[in-house]
C-alpha cells in the first residue's frame, strides 16, 4: 500500500507542479503563438498519458498485490489489449506530430514582404548584416575574413557596397514587420535562439539556412546560442532590439555602409604623436605605463582592443561605475579624442611604440595557475598571444593591471554595463576565480608566457627563468 500512495501522490504532485509552477514560457513577443499552440498540445498528450500510465500501475499494484491464495497467470498474447494500445498510441503521437508538421510548413515559407537580415555566428560572438537600400547582400567569402574585413566580404562586388555591417552583437529590427535572417557560421555549429519570438534554427559552416518572424512587441529580447559550441557557449549572448518603424530607419542611417568603412582614412601617425600628448601625462611618452599613475602599458596592444576600450570610455560603458575609481579618471581624457580619425591617429602612433618588458610584481604558485590558466588559453592563446576572432587581447600586459582587471570582473565592477557584451562574457568567466590567490596564481603563470610575438609579454626572460 505505501508504494501505491508513492505513485499516486507522485501524479498528484506533479499535476499541481505543472499548474502551479511560477516557471512557463515567456511572453510571447512575435506571431509565432502556433508554436505555443503545439508545446500545449504536446503537455495535454504526454501529460494524460503520464496519468493513465501511472494509475494503472498504481491499480496494478494494488490489484495483484501479494496472496498467498492466489496464482498468477501467464497470458504471453492478447490481440485485443494490443489493438487498443496501438490504436491509442496511433492517436496520440498524430495529436503530437500534426500541429508541428502544420506551423513547420508555415516556419518555412517567408512572406514576400519580409526584409532580410543577415546574422553571423563566431565562437562566441554575433554580428549582422543588412542589404542596403538596394535590397541585394554583397558576396562574401571565408577566404576573405580577416582582422579589417571580419564579414569575409567581397570588394569588388557592388552589391555590397551599401551593406550595412553590425560588428557588435546588439540588433534592431523594425515592428510588425516581417524578417527573415539568414544564418551563416563561420566556424563551427551554432544555433541562433530567441525565447520570446519562439525561433531558433541551427547554423552550420558552409551553407546559409534562414527562419522568419514578425515582432509584435516593442523591447529588448536575448538571443542565445543553443548549440554547445565550445567553452564560452554559455557566454555567447546578444540582444534584439525592437523599434518603432521611425527609430529603426534613423538607427541603420546612422550607421555606415561597407563602402564607407573602406573610404576610411588610416590612421597618421604623426598627427597621432600630437595628440597622444594627453595621454603621456599618464601612460608614458612610449607608452610603457606608469603604476604610481594606475595607468598601464599600453605599448604593443593590439589596436582593435584599444579602439573598444577608448570607445567604451567615451561613451560611458567603462568608468560609469561607483567602484571603478580608477576607470572614472580615464573616462574624461578618453573624451579629449573627439572623433574616430583622432582616435585612428593615436592608434596609428601607438603601434609604432618599442614594446617593453614589465617588471614582475605578483607572486603566486605557477603551477596551479597554469591549470587556472586552461580556461584562459581558451580565448587568449595557450601562449597568451591573444585571439581576434574570439575578441581576445593578447596578455602582454601589466601585472598588477591584470590583478586588478580579474577582481574587477569577477566582482562586477567591469562587465556589468549592458552595452559591454564582451565584458560580460569575462565576467562569467572570471567566476572560476573565487579568491585572490588563484588571481595571483594565474597571473604569476601569465607572467611566464611568451605573449603574443615570441618575446616575453608581462616579464622578462630573466623573470621567467
Amino acid at each position: 500500500m505505501v508504494l501505491v500512495v508513492v505513485v499516486v501522490l507522485l501524479i498528484i504532485g506533479t499535476v499541481l507542479f505543472h499548474f502551479l509552477s511560477p516557471w512557463y514560457l515567456t511572453p510571447l513577443a512575435s506571431n509565432w503563438d502556433t508554436i505555443d499552440l503545439t508545446i500545449d498540445v504536446t503537455f495535454w498528450v504526454t501529460g494524460l498519458v503520464f496519468i493513465v500510465v501511472n494509475s494503472f500501475m498504481a491499480w496494478a499494484i494494488y490489484k495483484y498485490r501479494y496472496d498467498k491464495n492466489r496464482r498468477a497467470e501467464y497470458e504471453p498474447e492478447n490481440k485485443k489489449l494490443e489493438w487498443i494500445l496501438t490504436g491509442f498510441t496511433a492517436v496520440g503521437v498524430a495529436a503530437m506530430l500534426a500541429p508541428g508538421l502544420f506551423v513547420w510548413a508555415e516556419f518555412v515559407t517567408v512572406p514576400e514582404d519580409a526584409h532580410e537580415v543577415e546574422v553571423v555566428g563566431q565562437q562566441w560572438h554575433w554580428s549582422f548584416r543588412y542589404p542596403g537600400k538596394d535590397g541585394k547582400f554583397g558576396a562574401v567569402e571565408s577566404r576573405y575574413v580577416s582582422e579589417d574585413n571580419p564579414f569575409g566580404m567581397e570588394k569588388d562586388d557592388p552589391n555590397g557596397q551599401d551593406d550595412v555591417l553590425i560588428f557588435s552583437p546588439t540588433l534592431h529590427v523594425p515592428i510588425n514587420k516581417p524578417l527573415k535572417m539568414n544564418l551563416r557560421s563561420k566556424d563551427v555549429l551554432h544555433n541562433v535562439a530567441v525565447a520570446q519570438f519562439r525561433v531558433k534554427m541551427d547554423m552550420v559552416p558552409g551553407l546559409v539556412s534562414y527562419l522568419w518572424f514578425e515582432p509584435i512587441k516593442l523591447g529588448e529580447y536575448e538571443i542565445l546560442c543553443e548549440e554547445l559550441c565550445g567553452i564560452g557557449h554559455h557566454t555567447m549572448r546578444g540582444m534584439v532590439v525592437v523599434d518603432e518603424q521611425e527609430d529603426f530607419d534613423a538607427w541603420l542611417d546612422s550607421q555606415p555602409t561597407y563602402a564607407e568603412i573602406l573610404g576610411t582614412p588610416k590612421g597618421d601617425p604623426q598627427i597621432g604623436q600630437a595628440q597622444y600628448a594627453a595621454c603621456a601625462a599618464c601612460h608614458g611618452f612610449q607608452g610603457e605605463g606608469n603604476p604610481l599613475m594606475n595607468a598601464p602599458k599600453i605599448a604593443g596592444q593590439e589596436g582593435w582592443y584599444i579602439r573598444r576600450q577608448i570607445e567604451y570610455f567615451k561613451t560611458g560603458v567603462r568608468g560609469a561605475h561607483p567602484s571603478d575609481e580608477f576607470g572614472a579618471q580615464m573616462a574624461p581624457m578618453a573624451m579629449t579624442l573627439i572623433d574616430d580619425a583622432a582616435v585612428n591617429n593615436v592608434i596609428a602612433y601607438i603601434d609604432t611604440l618599442p614594446q617593453v618588458d614589465s617588471p614582475q610584481t605578483v607572486e603566486g604558485d605557477v603551477e596551479r595557475g597554469k591549470d587556472i590558466y586552461t580556461t584562459c588559453g581558451h580565448c587568449h592563446g595557450y601562449e597568451g598571444e591573444g585571439v581576434f576572432a574570439v575578441n581576445a587581447p593578447h596578455l602582454a600586459m601589466d601585472d598588477w593591471y591584470l590583478v586588478r582587471q580579474l577582481k574587477n570582473f569577477r566582482d562586477g565592477v567591469r562587465g556589468a554595463h549592458r552595452d559591454d557584451k564582451y565584458g560580460m562574457q569575462m565576467a562569467m568567466m572570471a567566476a572560476i576565480l573565487q579568491d585572490d590567490q588563484r588571481i595571483n596564481d594565474v597571473v604569476a603563470y601569465i607572467n611566464t608566457l611568451p605573449g603574443p610575438q615570441g618575446d616575453m609579454g608581462a616579464a622578462s626572460v630573466a623573470s621567467r627563468e
